[in-house]
């Protein structure tokens, strides 16, 4: 039997998805390029919450880590510009890290697999596989924000921007698909017929 779906609810494209995704990185990548990090720091405020009202136009939902992260571009990108101190937009990605990093580690101190609420209608884990697959979400976010913390204050802030936009991401990528074999080995096969 086929879940009931709102008329006015709608699936994003891999394309369209992808794009709104990557619009505000690619945009601050961009604009760093062309005028500097504070122009950057002006593209990714501006881009991040079209993306997002684009995505709400066509899917009238939006998920929770989007929001939280276009409140810390708001906040940390308007002290950057504000203060024209560039050390806001670069630990705000120390800091976002680090806040994913508590609230995952901090759920399975309190035996709530946080993950398993945001993906457990993508992927059915037995309990173990949530916990397993939280902590180890939770400890990657604590080492991009130590890393991020290593890099920007090493760097020029071109080199840390060449970071974030080439590194962090295939980073995640790469950590995503070393947790395939432990998302496998802990998949409940749904039996149900329908």
């Amino acid at each position: 039997m086929n879940q009931p779906v709102d008329a006015n609810e709608k699936e994003l494209s891999q394309g369209i998805k992808t794009l709104l995704e990557f619009g505000p990185l690619v945009a601050f990548f961009a604009a760093n390029w062309w005028g500097g990090i504070f122009v950057a720091t002006i593209a990714i405020m501006i881009v991040t919450p079209i993306t997002l009202a684009i995505t709400w136009y066509i899917t009238r939902k939006l998920a929770v880590m989007p929001l939280v992260t276009l409140g810390f571009v708001a906040v940390f990108g308007g002290m950057t510009l504000y203060l024209h101190d560039e050390t806001f937009i670069k630990i705000k990605v120390t800091i976002i890290n680090t806040l994913f990093a508590v609230i995952l580690l901090g759920g399975i101190a309190f035996k709530k697999p946080l993950l398993k609420f945001v993906f457990g209608q993508a992927m059915n884990l037995d309990e173990a596989g949530w916990k397993k697959i939280t902590i180890n979400w939770g400890l990657f976010f604590l080492g991009l924000a130590v890393i991020n913390e290593m890099v920007w204050r090493n760097v020029s802030t071109d080199t840390w921007v060449n970071f974030k936009t080439f590194g962090i991401l295939p980073l995640t990528f790469l950590f995503a698909i070393t947790q395939m074999p432990l998302m496998q080995r802990h998949m409940i096969e749904d039996d149900k017929s329908e």
